[in-house]
């Protein structure tokens, strides 16, 4: 939009309209903040219930000792490790399992569960098969 499109619609609709709202514009109750949640619910009564549920609690690990540092530079070289994908996990993870029961003599295709193969997505909360699927 050009500068005077812009000063003409501010001049129709009002310039206060085109300014920022901020939590100076607004009641001396009014608090803009920054996009938190609150911790808490507003009861009728206008008194604020705070849910210990709510509040974020940071678990922490114990770092007495411990020799890395908590920053980590944008100079550092890139990792030399190739990305996760689904081929590489299995190849890692399920098929030497699946080579080993195979040699054993224990393989069967009907017991995939144990390789975690799973034959149906029923109580899945994201159905992978038929709507989902990669194309």
């Amino acid at each position: 939009m050009g500068v005077l499109s812009t000063l003409v619609r501010g001049l129709v609709r009002g310039a206060d309209r085109m300014s920022e709202f901020t939590s100076k514009r607004g009641s001396r109750t009014h608090n803009k903040g920054r996009g938190a949640r609150p911790a808490g619910l507003r009861l009728p009564s206008r008194k604020f219930l705070s849910i210990k549920a709510m509040i974020p609690e940071f678990v922490v690990p114990h770092l007495e000792g411990f020799k890395l540092r908590p920053y980590v530079s944008y100079r550092t070289p890139k990792g030399t490790e190739a990305p996760v994908t689904a081929q590489r996990l299995f190849d890692e993870i399920v098929a030497p399992q699946v080579k080993r029961d195979f040699e054993e003599g224990t393989f069967s295709k009907e017991q995939l569960e144990k390789y975690g193969f799973e034959p149906t997505q029923e109580g899945k909360l994201f159905k992978l098969y038929p709507k989902n699927y990669v194309r």
